[in-house]
């Protein structure tokens, strides 16, 4: 049986091309959601086995909409993996969230449009969980030590929007969404955070600043070049951030309780679940249930 993987890493393929990865190995994992985005990739980072998984697929082939999270979430969950670190790229809603920067949020506003499953929850088992704080800001505080470590500066706080893209914003859309206080706008999010916490896994973002979105008078309008430009330019700093993450996440014993979310959140009667649905969901609610 393979060795549990405990901390796992969602962000594109380049993140795991870095000298500090050792002993790369690639597991194919089926899930009763389908296939996740890509194989997941585990190698040893900082003495420890960590998972890698491309949320758009190798070559970024998967539009935000078309990546299939529910199968993410579910094969890293199957593997042991107990936290999760989405690395993205995200544009500024805030003159001081410059490109370059990263900010690690602590809010989340949902703006996809329902094209996306957003719980493992259904077919006669019925979970209301809270998100009502969607990342783990234990994990957090961890992502903002390692990148100021890395050299890197880290913005500790901020509500990110994600929207359903592929498009991006119209200038409308962000003025409105700086005049709710927004401070930083993506496209996948939303429902990862959701599915790791009924998932009963940690999650935080770290998210790198590639652009001011279409709202800023003097700065260029985001663009594929623009992004693509400072997250090659961000590239080190985020693999040398995730090493410091993975010292630093093997050394503590988190002080959250997302391991913990579902206790209280499952409100149908033990008897009435079907027994499909509860061996379908069992690597995540097993803990809560007797085999008969």
């Amino acid at each position: 049986m393979a060795e549990p993987v405990r901390i796992a890493v969602i962000g594109g393929s380049g993140l795991y091309n870095m000298p500090e990865l050792t002993d790369v190995e690639e597991r194919r994992v089926d899930t009763p959601f389908g296939a996740p985005s890509d194989a997941v990739l585990v190698g040893t980072l900082a003495g420890q086995r960590v998972a890698f998984l491309p949320r758009h697929g190798r070559g970024h082939v998967l539009t935000p909409t078309e990546v299939p999270y529910r199968a993410n979430i579910f094969a890293l969950k199957s593997l042991g993996v107990e936290q999760i670190v989405s690395v993205s790229a995200c544009g500024s809603l805030r003159e001081d969230f410059a490109p370059g920067h990263v900010v690690i949020p602590d809010q989340l506003i949902d703006l996809t449009r329902g094209l996306r499953t957003t719980s493992f929850f259904e077919q006669g088992l019925v979970a209301h969980v809270s998100v009502a704080d969607p990342f783990c800001n234990d994990l957090g505080g961890v992502l903002a030590d390692a990148v100021e470590a890395a050299g890197g500066v880290a913005h500790r706080g901020a509500t990110y929007v994600t929207v359903e893209g592929p498009r991006f914003s119209t200038r409308a859309e962000s003025a409105l969404y700086r005049r709710w206080g927004a401070g930083i706008i993506g496209m996948t999010t939303a429902p990862e955070a959701f599915l790791a916490r009924e998932a009963e896994m940690c999650y935080a973002v770290m998210a790198h600043v590639t652009d001011y979105d279409v709202w800023h008078a003097t700065e260029d309008d985001v663009s594929v070049e623009l992004v693509i430009q400072t997250l090659n330019a961000n590239l080190r700093l985020a693999q040398r951030a995730l090493v410091g993450v993975i010292e630093r996440v093997a050394s503590r014993m988190p002080d959250c309780g997302c391991a913990h979310a579902l206790d209280g959140s499952l409100i149908t009667d033990p008897a009435r679940v079907p027994d499909v649905t509860l061996d379908r969901l069992w690597p995540i609610v097993g803990k809560y249930f007797e085999r008969t």
